[in-house]
């Protein structure tokens, strides 16, 4: 999808329709050169005073369709950010023009919020967060792809918190708390919380509050799940403990606090890879992208045969415009680590496309994504970045075929549907591309319906792991 916002001028740029009449289309994006999505964009003739207005989808993409011959002024606007404008734009009949629009954020429009609480620690281990932001208020701008991979990173962190068992009482409460563990994974939440509280009335203890925080977010209870789990981490700072507040602060939409946790974490437990993960994201959720790396990278060499941080590493790399310094690398040990694993070698291949433009680059990214269908036929990801890189190399029968496998296999392809309009384009079959421009505009929309109320519904969390250990392996997820 990053590749996409690049590739969105190259796309339309100067074609010809055949409709007698004129149009427009571009992007909007902002200062870091992500899309920006529903910017408001009014297009002006200057001759006849006639006004067009249009919104940018997920991607930072517009258009304007059937404008009349004449001279054009375009406006996009945004809170938070200062207009931005373009202008003269000559149209002829049957011309179409392509631009890029930059939006500047605006300092005075995106000031603290004075409700927000600050953020409080002590260097000793026992500490608190003073205050949790609003899990249902996303806030900022930027691209969509961006948002909607900070999303997906915090749900991956939270499964790889600790489950029940790795919070053991000492064996004289071993049965109660064997019992109410019975009850909390047979979905009996209420016996489960009686016989936790009933414990707790005898003593105070770090792994019953743990076990009431799984409780509260099984039942849909967030605020008083990270209680819970700050109330466990402040009695016993283990990496478990650490771990599990950080990753539910993140999950609700708290990435500074939960950075703080992690920072603890990390530095109690240097060698804990999850802790490094937990922090990376953090990070990455906050906008700082280069610490992210780095935390990242660091998670990747504390135990480089830990799947876990190359398989996060690749899934923050679908939303790089380039590859940063080092990631191929891990990825490529990554592929060494697990050649079978249709995920590595499919994000080692577009590590190598990001990395370089070279031959042997792409020779072997294309080797590598043949190799991911091999193992799995069904991943939609290996069929687009073959489709790329066929339609890169101008041999467009097989990138259209490779885009046409990518829409059979992946829910909700809109960019698959893009770039094959483009194919059909430059093969000259504009009928085709045009139904598949119209396919696209309505899976965006779609798209975007589905990631909004996705975000709304952040009382449903994904624990794929509850079980696992601090060094087991998630499983492979498609991304």
């Amino acid at each position: 999808m990053a590749l996409l916002a690049l590739l969105v001028p190259s796309a339309f740029g100067q074609t010809k329709s055949t409709e007698g009449s004129a149009s427009i289309e571009g992007t909007v994006r902002n200062s870091q050169n992500h899309p920006l999505a529903d910017v408001t964009i009014s297009g002006q003739n200057r001759g006849t005073g006639q006004t067009f207005l249009a919104h940018s989808d997920v991607n930072g993409y517009f258009h304007f369709a059937a404008l009349p011959e004449g001279t054009y002024v375009l406006h996009a606007k945004m809170p938070g950010y200062r207009e931005a404008s373009k202008a003269p734009l000559v149209l002829a009949q049957n011309e179409a023009t392509t631009v890029a629009l930059l939006l500047e954020s605006d300092p005075a429009a995106s000031a603290p919020n004075s409700g927000t609480h600050p953020v409080e620690f002590s260097d000793e281990p026992e500490f608190t967060v003073a205050g949790l932001t609003d899990p249902t208020n996303l806030g900022g701008h930027g691209s969509d792809l961006v948002v909607r991979t900070k999303e997906s990173l915090a749900k991956d962190t939270v499964s790889l918190k600790p489950g029940a068992p790795d919070r053991l009482p000492p064996a004289d409460d071993n049965v109660s708390y064997a019992r109410a563990l019975a009850y909390y994974k047979n979905g009996d939440t209420l016996h489960a919380d009686q016989t936790v509280r009933t414990m707790l009335s005898r003593e105070d203890r770090a792994e019953l509050h743990a076990l009431l925080g799984d409780i509260a977010e099984r039942e849909g209870h967030p605020i008083e799940a990270v209680r819970e789990y700050q109330r466990a981490a402040e009695m016993q700072s283990s990496e478990a403990n650490l771990f599990a507040w950080g990753a539910e602060l993140l999950l609700h939409r708290a990435p500074e606090p939960a950075a703080e946790v992690f920072a603890k974490g990390h530095r109690l437990f240097p060698t804990s890879a999850r802790i490094l993960v937990g922090l990376a994201v953090s990070s990455y959720s906050r906008g700082a992208y280069e610490e992210a790396s780095e935390e990242l990278l660091q998670a990747c060499d504390v135990n480089p045969a830990d799947p876990s941080p190359y398989l996060f590493l690749g899934k923050m790399q679908n939303a790089e415009k380039v590859e940063p310094p080092g990631w191929t690398e891990r990825l490529k040990r990554f592929v060494m680590l697990q050649p079978e694993n249709p995920l590595a070698n499919y994000y080692y291949a577009v590590g190598l496309t990001k990395e370089s433009n070279k031959k042997e680059n792409l020779d072997m990214a294309e080797s590598l994504l043949q190799k991911t269908i091999r193992l799995d036929a069904h991943f939609g990801g290996a069929y687009l970045h073959l489709g790329i890189l066929y339609s890169e190399r101008k041999d467009f029968p097989k990138a259209i075929a490779a885009y046409q496998k990518a829409i059979e296999t992946t829910p909700l392809p809109d960019e698959a549907h893009f770039r094959l309009a483009e194919a059909y384009r430059q093969t000259g079959e504009t009928r085709k591309a045009r139904q598949e421009i119209e396919i696209y505009d309505q899976v965006s929309r779609q798209k975007a319906k589905e990631a909004d109320r996705e975000r709304h519904e952040i009382q449903q969390f994904v624990y794929t792991l509850r079980d696992r250990t601090a060094t087991a392996p998630p499983p492979a997820s498609t991304p």
